[in-house]
């Protein structure tokens, strides 16, 4: 059994949000492993869930993945049923209330996610909450990783260079920097990133990137 669990989908994952003075900026890498082998190089760890919200996940792919679907459905037939558009808590705490559930469903295969659910409210103002793989749920003040493999890295950069009301723009910079600070030192992730930004105006992506490795040698005489 401990063998079934150990080869499950995993993802070792690099997620970041950043709070800037004029938006958020989200990013995370595509790699999926399971164990110590790459299965894909193109795996979408943050998505955009509708016009008002994004979220960036690691632990299981497919855990990632309908977590995804079902917070989707719900927030729309919340919105359809009140009327009115959740707000960016209101959602980080729906999923709260699904991640605290599921790891304490019994399982022979536990359900761990740790999310990042950034959005921007109806009127105008933007947030980003923090749920960790246990089902609490933060609001962000600065920066966060939740609890990806990159997290060490990530949280070692921030730590050096975020300052309080940067522009949008920096934040960018922050998030490239701290995801190639983590794919070179992080066995987890890698292959690439995405970058997505929350202003006034609404969501944006703003980078998509591939890492390509680059093989050097010297020709012998």
């Amino acid at each position: 059994m401990n063998e079934l669990k150990n080869s499950i989908l995993k993802t070792g994952t690099t997620i970041i949000g950043i709070v800037c003075k004029d938006g958020i900026v989200m990013a995370a890498d595509r790699q999926a492993t399971a164990g110590n082998i790459v299965v894909s190089k193109k795996t979408p760890k943050i998505v955009k869930i509708n016009d008002y919200l994004v979220a960036a996940w690691t632990g299981g792919v497919a855990d990632a993945q309908m977590l995804g679907k079902l917070i989707s459905a719900e927030l729309r037939l919340k919105e359809l049923r009140s009327r009115t558009r959740p707000t960016v808590r209101e959602a980080a705490n729906l999923v709260s209330q699904i991640t605290y559930n599921q790891i304490r469903r019994l399982s022979s295969i536990p359900n761990i996610v740790g999310s990042l659910i950034g959005g921007i409210n109806e009127d105008g103002s933007f947030e980003i909450y923090t749920i960790e793989p246990a089902g609490s749920v933060l609001k962000v003040e600065d920066y966060d990783a939740n609890f990806g493999s990159g997290m060490p890295y990530v949280l070692g950069y921030l730590e050096r260079n975020w300052k309080e009301n940067q522009p949008i723009e920096k934040g960018i910079e922050q998030a490239i920097e701290a995801i190639k600070s983590s794919t070179q030192r992080d066995t987890g992730s890698g292959y690439g990133f995405d970058v997505f930004v929350i202003t006034k105006d609404g969501i944006k992506k703003v980078i998509e990137q591939e890492i390509i490795p680059e093989y050097k040698g010297k020709k012998s005489e």
